[in-house]
């Protein structure tokens, strides 16, 4: 957030601007600025304006879009409209906008009862065009002309001759296949059914991939009429702007929109409370993802406090191992791991307890031990000293405000919590100092164990769902069932989808009018502002090498310390990884692990230990530097404590507790199973890497498929290894926490580096008068093809070569011209060959300052037509022949995407990360410079580069055994999971 300051000072209550009327303005602390609610006075819309002084602005409209089936209808409205409207009729201004503007948020989304179009730009200019462009498409789309949208991102017959199967494609039905494969999302849809069978939550938003085929093109259409009108509407403006000149830019398209009346939206109804029989819900999937579900519904959407409170107290009973409820269940048994979560959001929110990894026919016995534990920990009194801990938690949480994406958009987000349930209250979840302090002082009169009964032990409204593991594939049940569809149709049908699909295909390949194209606005090189200030880094007087950072962290403290691991032999990295996972979780010589656990999360606002490997830019892919890296941040207040625990947890923490030990590993497994269902092309980006860089094969070890493998194989015999393990971790913890090679990074409020060091005097760390010798050999890398199963129904297939290590290549050293590169290559070739064409959800391709040339497709139906457009890649970049225009928009959103804004903690580890890569301090501006340097000639030089890849690059695909076994592409293939 930013400084405060006053805006419109003259602006009150019932003023009107335009077709605008003010109606509240208040101040809100928790954004160091004001909230002004407007109603559009012709359709009745909400407008809120959260004002103050950040030039990372924000534009949000959202519609209410309660669905009434599983077609998913919303989310592929929500992926269609961007597809061309009435003003710009090109077949994707999404994809140009991401060309061509310095957007720093740019994306849609489908909520259970909402989906919303946030845009976001440090660009006054540019985030008008964004407006200018999402508003057209959202009132005014071309999908009412044009079915073949409706076709694309939703569901289409194929059928590549009379003889061969009839198939589905589409980009949201390829999309909810990969979504629906991840056992926990099955829970998730199955769990909202039962709990609101009258309402809206009954179905799925996003489409169930069974009952997407079943929405025709005219439901779709008559959607859109119903629910994409101004009354239906709520806007968001954030940040530093000037309202009546926005006011009026919207006024203007607002009152382009028809108000006329073409049928009521869907309503969203409230359940009364519900307790449904148990039920038992079949995936294919493996057995050991077997999970177990159950639901309370906490109350509405109003009472923010509630919602807040109950989020205190799942924290305090489940946030970790130590908890006491979390104990109790894992105690019991009865599955791997164990956790809650809220959801908000929602007109009633609820609270999910999940058993992961769950033993067969255990559903009843979950339930009633968590109820009577529950009920048990109510009658005794929640621990004061965890509801205090995760109380802090919370509130350090809601004051740094890290979304993960602009602050304006998180913003907008959290208001939707509230207001579209209460047109009246935009500001409840926006807002949270004051439930926080009520919450404070509820501490010790029995709120919360009031509170636990009524959500668990009391709740009449609730359901039990159990997710059950079957062989049958979802694929398999697909083939057949279209099998038996072809066998009803006639002759003329077949041909129908024959034609349909080629005219669909013809359509996806004809390449925009360019004077349609010159209707998108855009920026020009001559719009981008002076390069941002660089973090300013000062080395400063310390016990070790220290790095003072001169950041606004909002009087948060944050500290970094990296300790060398080139002491470290190769066969132990994978131990370090372990060590890591176990740190913070076990007891130390000072505290119980159900002390530490207490004391991290009430003095420390977030604590981490993890593994980076860093290169060297002299030899890119000849070295590894692998360092453990302890992250820690705290309230300015708390500064002592940010001096003194973490080096209390890494060199104190008692390795002996295995059965603790072997729980922390079975949810580390867990975790990763599920990662390569949801996100594999991450895996297998990262296995691609380490076929050329020593970097990459060294992180492979640490966090990879090699390092995945070796959990497993120490898990399947941790009773024969657990003594052993013990004494590993404990002999890496005395060689690795050493003053010897330790570098320190700190950000915070003035003053308390100062502090910060007085009290944590030398880190109480020991230094070696010889240390031994570097031990760290990476065995050197081989390039290979190779395919891991998952139980997933679609496929993450990704490639990968060294520009620098291809025969008779030129471009041997990285260039920022290869961000315009890949800029051309994502949005002019990628998307659509193998989203637009392939059905895949999403496709990308990055050039590494290592020189990895690496293309990548998310939630794919099929290998080998991807690997094909891989491989043409070269070919299209060398003929690439764009307008001066298209350059300069590529350029433009290149340099937007390394100015765009950070945060403290992210700003910190790009910086200490050049360092420890032996690039100067000014890295990124010198890229900068060859970003805004690119020619045409020079972007297109590249692409002998990326014809090397098919020759001379590695493949690695996860994905389903069905998608792997119809590959021709010489994959070695093997179980994953």
């Amino acid at each position: 957030m930013t400084q405060s300051a006053p805006v419109c000072p003259n602006l009150k209550p019932g003023d009107v601007i335009g077709d605008f009327t003010l109606v509240s303005r208040e101040p809100v602390s928790e954004i160091d600025g004001e909230a002004l609610v407007f109603s559009h006075s012709p359709s009745g819309a909400g407008l809120l304006w959260l004002a103050n002084s950040d030039n990372n602005r924000a534009f949000s409209i959202a519609f209410k879009t309660p669905p009434t089936n599983d077609t998913g209808v919303f989310h592929i409205l929500e992926h269609s409209v961007l597809d061309g409207s009435d003003k710009y009729p090109v077949k994707e201004p999404f994809v140009n906008l991401l060309k061509s503007s310095m957007q720093t948020f740019l994306n849609a989304m489908t909520f259970p009862d909402k989906t919303m179009y946030p845009v976001a730009s440090t660009n006054v200019a540019d985030l008008e065009n964004l407006m200018d462009v999402y508003l057209d498409a959202v009132f005014h789309p071309a999908l009412y002309r044009k079915p073949h949208i409706f076709e694309q991102e939703g569901w289409h017959y194929e059928l590549e001759s009379p003889d061969a199967p009839l198939t589905y494609n589409g980009v949201v039905f390829n999309e909810m296949k990969g979504a629906l494969s991840d056992p926990d999302d099955v829970l998730f849809m199955h769990l909202k059914r039962q709990l609101f069978p009258d309402t809206c939550y009954a179905f799925e938003s996003g489409g169930n991939p069974v009952a997407i085929p079943e929405l025709t093109y005219e439901e779709f259409c008559d959607t859109h009429a119903r629910h994409y009108q101004l009354a239906n509407s709520h806007t968001v403006l954030y940040g530093d702007l000037d309202i009546e000149r926005e006011l009026a830019f919207l006024g203007e398209r607002f009152s382009a929109v028809s108000h006329e009346s073409v049928g009521a939206p869907n309503a969203l109804e409230f359940q009364e409370a519900v307790s449904p029989d148990p039920v038992e819900v079949p995936l294919s999937t493996s057995a050991e993802n077997r999970c177990v579900g159950v639901g309370y519904v906490l109350g509405t959407s109003k009472d923010r406090e509630r919602v807040l409170a109950a989020d205190v107290l799942i924290d305090a009973l489940m946030g970790s191992n130590e908890a006491p409820l979390k104990r109790a269940i894992l105690d019991a048994g009865l599955g791997d791991d164990v956790f809650a979560y809220l959801i908000d959001g929602v007109a009633q929110p609820m609270v999910i307890f999940e058993l992961k990894g769950a033993k067969p026919k255990v559903a009843g016995q979950f339930k009633e031990l968590l109820e009577s534990t529950c009920k048990g920990i109510a009658e005794a009194g929640v621990p004061a000293d965890r509801l205090e801990a995760s109380l802090a938690q919370a509130e350090f949480n809601l004051r740094e405000a890290d979304f993960g994406y602009p602050d304006g958009v998180g913003l907008a987000i959290c208001s939707m919590n509230s207001w579209l349930y209460d047109e009246g209250d935009p500001l409840s979840f926006v807002r949270y100092e004051a439930a926080c302090e009520d919450l404070e002082n509820s501490l010790g009169l029995g709120v919360f164990d009031k509170l636990l009964r009524e959500l668990v032990v009391d709740n009449p409204h609730q359901a039990l769902v159990t997710v059950e593991p079957q062989e049958e594939t979802a694929a398999a049940q697909e083939a057949q069932r279209l099998a038996q569809l072809k066998e009803t149709l006639s002759h003329e049908e077949l041909e129908k989808i024959s034609c349909d699909m080629a005219e669909l295909k013809a359509e996806q390949a004809r390449p925009d009018n360019p004077e349609d194209v010159a209707r998108l606005p855009h920026l020009s090189i001559a719009d981008i502002a002076a390069a941002p200030a660089l973090p300013l880094a000062e080395k400063v007087e310390a016990p070790y090498p220290c790095y003072s950072y001169d950041l606004e962290t909002h009087h948060i403290d944050y500290s970094y310390l990296y300790f060398d691991l080139e002491r470290v032999g190769w066969g132990e990295l994978p131990y370090v990884t372990v060590l890591c996972s176990l740190l913070g979780k076990l007891d130390t010589r000072q505290h119980t692990a159900a002390e530490l656990d207490t004391l991290l999360e009430s003095q420390l606002g977030s604590f981490s230990t993890f593994v980076e490997v860093y290169g060297d830019a002299r030899t890119p892919l000849k070295v590894a530097k692998p360092k453990l890296v302890v992250g820690a941040a705290s309230l300015s207040e708390k500064v002592s404590y940010l001096a003194t625990l973490p080096c209390e947890v890494c060199c104190e923490t008692i390795f002996g507790d295995t059965e603790k030990i072997r729980a922390i590993l079975v949810q580390q497994r867990i975790a990763m199973e599920q990662s390569y269902v949801n996100a594999g092309h991450a895996a297998a980006l990262a296995r691609c890497g380490s076929y050329f860089s020593c970097a990459s094969k060294a992180t492979e070890a640490l966090r990879g498929i090699d390092y995945y493998k070796f959990l497993v194989s120490l898990l399947d015999n941790f009773d024969r290894r657990a003594s052993s393990l013990c004494e590993i971790l404990r002999n890496l913890q005395g060689r690795i926490f050493k003053g010897d090679g330790l570098e320190c990074s700190f950000a915070g409020a003035p003053g308390d580096l100062e502090r910060y060091w007085e009290a944590a005097g030398d880190l109480g760390l020991a230094n070696d008068g010889h240390p031994t010798a570097p031990q760290l050999q990476v065995p050197e890398p081989t390039v290979a093809r190779e395919g891991f199963t998952v139980p997933a129904n679609v496929c993450f297939v990704a490639q990968m070569a060294a520009g620098s290590l291809m025969p008779n290549n030129q471009h041997t050293s990285y260039n920022g011209a290869w961000i315009v590169a890949s800029k051309a290559l994502n949005y002019g070739y990628l998307w659509n060959e193998v989203r637009v064409l392939g059905g895949a959800y999403g496709s990308g391709f990055n050039c590494a300052p290592s020189s990895l040339l690496g293309f990548y497709s998310y939630r794919d139906p099929a290998v080998d037509p991807t690997l094909a457009a891989y491989a043409k890649a070269g070919q299209w970049l060398a003929s690439w022949d764009p307008t001066q225009e298209d350059l300069e928009g590529f350029i433009v959103s290149s340099v937007a995407g390394l100015d765009a804004p950070q945060k403290p903690r992210t700003a910190m580890r790009q910086c200490d990360s050049l360092r420890f890569s032996h690039r100067p301090a000014n890295w990124r501006h010198q890229v900068r410079d060859e970003v805004l340097a690119a020619s045409i000639d020079t972007v297109r030089s590249l692409a002998s580069s990326l014809s090397g890849v098919p020759e001379c690059g590695g493949v690695c695909v996860i994905g389903g055994r069905d998608q792997l076994d119809a590959s021709q592409a010489g994959i070695e293939v093997q179980p994953l999971v």
